[in-house]
């Protein structure tokens, strides 16, 4: 590809980064941060730890346009086999195993989510907030809602397995020539579009 991971040292912390984990073109990751094998952080993600640690479990995935933060005694861990979807936040909290956090969400400064859950889109759990294992968690603010299926559960399993398979198809991307575009065709000698036909009656789209 022709970017690269940013991935930065910082106050005497070096990110680790396990071999078999993959960091997307255009990702940030940056001081005390441990990414464990299988994970996967994609395009134009933030792992920002410069005031705790951030923790990335085996297997899990930090979609596009993700920010992950911790706070000074709030550090940040994500557990094995989490999908985080795009463009969600998580601030100095705990996410425990087989959860998937949706697109949009925000999880703040010491809330604690238990394995086996689901937080909706769009959410916003507050600071402090615990779920208890296997819960649905949806509003603003976010609160229990009820507990998951066993086919909800396994959805969740399903959706990291599928990162899983992602991941490897990214691995093998590589620079792709620009192509030549076309020419933008002239419309000044164009017809204008009559909305309505002549007899002013509505077409039969609707239009």
């Amino acid at each position: 590809m022709t970017h690269k991971a940013l991935v930065a040292g910082l106050a005497g912390k070096d990110p680790r980064i396990d071999p078999a984990a993959f960091l997307a073109p255009t990702c940030v990751v940056v001081g005390d941060v441990t990414v464990a094998a299988g994970a996967s952080v994609w395009y134009h993600t933030v792992l920002r730890a410069d005031c705790g640690p951030i923790l990335l479990g085996e297997d899990c995935n930090i979609q596009d346009n993700c920010t992950l933060h911790s706070d000074p005694g709030s550090p940040l861990s994500v557990g094995a086999r989490v999908s985080v979807g795009h463009n969600a936040v998580l601030h100095g909290c705990v996410v425990e195993d087989d959860v998937l956090i949706g697109m949009g969400a925000t999880v703040l400064n010491g809330a604690h989510i238990g394995a086996g859950s689901l937080v909706a889109a769009q959410a916003l759990v507050p600071q402090g907030m615990r779920v208890p294992p296997g819960s649905m968690v949806a509003g603003v603010p976010a609160k229990v809602r009820r507990q998951l299926t066993e086919e909800e559960k396994a959805g969740i399993k399903l959706n990291a397995s599928v990162y899983l398979t992602l991941t490897k198809t990214h691995q093998n991307a590589h620079p792709a020539p620009l192509q030549a575009r076309p020419a933008i065709e002239d419309i000044s000698n164009r017809t204008p579009h009559t909305p309505h036909p002549p007899t002013g009656k509505p077409s039969p789209s609707g239009a």
